[in-house]
């Protein structure tokens, strides 16, 4: 699964492709209207899907581990209460952190996980499932 080029823009919604980069700023593609824009480091702040990661009781885990767990593990509604969202995440992730991830950033998670699977972005590189079936053998 490649998250190299997807970026969460604040201030905007949704997730965007990152066409080029400036010393002020980012230009950035919508995934749905496929328009161009340029994003100004003075408005806004970007994060890097590939950089993100959740806290666990020990390190952290990739955004890229937890979305393939998702695969197997469907997301619930985000409008479910707080507690089966923290059960949910605790089936995706054993050992995340509760104190220091809150109910937003699982929804964030599931948002960010539910609009890359609804445009077929969670595509695993050649690369992944070539170590996949050599692992499964």
């Amino acid at each position: 699964m490649n998250l190299e080029n997807i970026v969460a823009v604040s201030g905007l919604p949704g997730l965007y492709k990152m066409v080029g980069n400036r010393k002020n700023g980012l230009l950035v593609e919508d995934y749905d209207k496929g328009t161009t824009k340029f994003c100004s480091v003075r408005k806004h702040q970007f994060t890097p899907l590939e950089t993100c990661s959740i806290y666990t009781d020990t390190d952290t885990a990739p955004l890229k581990d937890i979305f393939d767990t998702m695969e197997k593990n469907p997301p619930i509604p985000l409008n479910s209460p707080s507690q089966e969202l923290h059960n949910y995440f605790r089936e995706v992730l054993e050992d995340y952190d509760e104190d220091r991830v809150h109910i937003s950033d699982i929804k964030k998670v599931i948002k960010w996980y539910s609009f890359l699977k609804e445009r077929n972005l969670l595509i695993k590189d050649a690369e992944e499932s070539s170590k996949a079936v050599s692992e499964e053998e």
